[in-house]
């Protein structure tokens, strides 16, 4: 009878349990634990977040498929905007902020979680008026200042690629701007989504014909939430087919993208 009794409560302990561990799993516990969706963006490029236009509701990529998720997991959104990917990826690995939407490389697979990708951009070149770089193939030439974003992933290949050109590490893209417009650059490499919208900053200067690799942009989130990721590849497969992620494209005017 003692035995029984014992089952019996033992039953009862574990089934007052089950809500909770329930509740553990569900996607918006797991992606939004403190009950807003953090989304970590960096200003100045189409695929993450434009610059605030007055009047205008903000646009980018990854801001909008932000907004979407939390929608969707009925919390509220606050993006968090960095000056540059390089603070976004600190914070993704420290956790600091639950998303983020950048180059899903090897590199950044050992630090966070991925998503299937849902945007594939063409990796190129920026060129200012009068720089010896013409083309692609004229890139690697000793004497030649080719720069990238500080901790980048086009920092990451391309300061081992690159065997004669001397690699110019730049922390934000008005830095970048300003040393395109002094020659201190011949080239800036990066995704062609915002060399496209550098060039418009930089007068008479000139994105490049070809690549020399692909971004292949998914939603990121931190290590120990890997239970979300079924959720996310069926929201990436979701928003893909509905095409929220080409509208959000147009209206932030991205061009260099390949795939939808």
């Amino acid at each position: 009878m003692f035995k029984m009794r014992r089952i019996l409560l033992l039953a009862c302990a574990a089934a007052a349990l089950l809500p909770t561990f329930a509740a553990a799993q569900e996607p918006a516990s797991l992606l939004a634990p403190s009950g807003k969706l953090r989304a970590g963006l960096y200003v100045g490029t189409p695929t993450s977040i434009l610059p605030e236009q007055a009047g205008q509701e903000r646009v980018g990529v990854g801001y909008e498929i932000g907004k979407e998720l939390a929608a969707r997991l009925g919390v509220p959104y606050e993006p968090v905007v960095f000056a540059n990917n390089n603070g976004v990826i600190d914070a993704i690995k420290s956790a600091k902020v639950d998303t983020a939407f950048t180059n899903a490389s090897p590199a950044r697979a050992k630090d966070m979680d991925f998503a299937q990708p849902y945007l594939d951009i063409e990796l190129g070149y920026l060129t200012r008026q009068g720089s010896p770089v013409v083309n692609i193939e004229s890139v690697d030439i000793e004497g030649r200042r080719i720069g990238v974003t500080t901790g980048s992933s086009s920092d990451g290949v391309l300061s081992g690629a690159l065997k004669k050109a001397t690699v110019v590490r730049v922390d934000t893209f008005p830095q970048v701007i300003e040393m395109l417009k002094k020659g201190e650059l011949d080239a800036f490499a990066t995704n062609k989504a915002t060399l496209f919208e550098l060039s418009e900053k930089v007068p008479n200067s000139s994105v490049l014909d070809g690549r020399w690799g692909l971004e292949r942009h998914a939603i990121a989130i931190p290590k120990g939430r890997e239970a979300a990721l079924p959720f996310l590849k069926s929201f990436t497969d979701d928003i893909r087919a509905k095409g929220l992620v080409t509208a959000a494209a147009k209206r932030a005017g991205l061009r260099g993208a390949i795939t939808n």
